[in-house]
């Protein structure tokens, strides 16, 4: 995303450069792409809302969260994560945050989730009640203990590897409890 002023007038907008990503003092884009900025919000933060948001949204879209589903979001204190706690909040869902972190959880649970596990404590996911939904943006053994959180008939949708690699998901065991995978 790139900040940036309309020849140099407010308000301040925000806009994608159509690629993998740009920083220029100034860049032509189509006049429709640019999106103002709230009053309140620095530049910094509406442009980390075009990148972040987008994925946000399109994995709760994706995630289809309903009322009085257990939603659990790994890491839940970052950019992603902590938009993906609010949009499930929004629709009723009851959000099991995790993070690295009592800091990190502190924040995930300042924005309403319900519950907070520190995925750096030995044997934290032992500690979950099955969930219906696992948003995933750590991978590895952590999006592993995440992923068997989940209930029959539940959904996964992994979206990072912050820890390293993708979680190592069993599709077969997937398929025998009627998880769906989404990636």
């Amino acid at each position: 995303a790139t900040t940036m002023t309309r020849r140099g007038l407010s308000p301040p907008v925000v806009s994608t450069t159509g690629g993998s990503g740009g920083y220029a003092g100034r860049v032509v884009v189509p006049a429709d792409a640019p999106v103002g900025i709230p009053a309140g919000l620095t530049t910094d933060v509406g442009a980390a809302l075009v990148a972040d948001g987008r994925t946000a949204v399109g994995l709760a879209e994706a995630a289809a969260f309903a009322p009085g589903e257990r939603v659990l979001v790994a890491p839940a204190a970052g950019g992603v994560g902590s938009l993906l706690v609010q949009l499930a909040l929004q629709v009723g869902a009851t959000v099991v945050a995790t993070a690295g972190g009592n800091h990190k959880l502190a924040a995930a649970q300042a924005l309403g989730a319900a519950e907070g596990h520190d995925y750096l404590a030995p044997g934290w996911g032992e500690a979950i009640e099955p969930v219906d939904v696992v948003l995933d943006g750590v991978g590895g053994e952590i999006g592993a203990a995440a992923f068997a959180r989940l209930r029959p008939g539940g959904r996964y949708l992994p979206f990072g590897a912050a820890g390293g690699a993708f979680a190592p998901v069993d599709r077969a065991s997937a398929w025998d409890r009627d998880i769906t995978v989404l990636s």
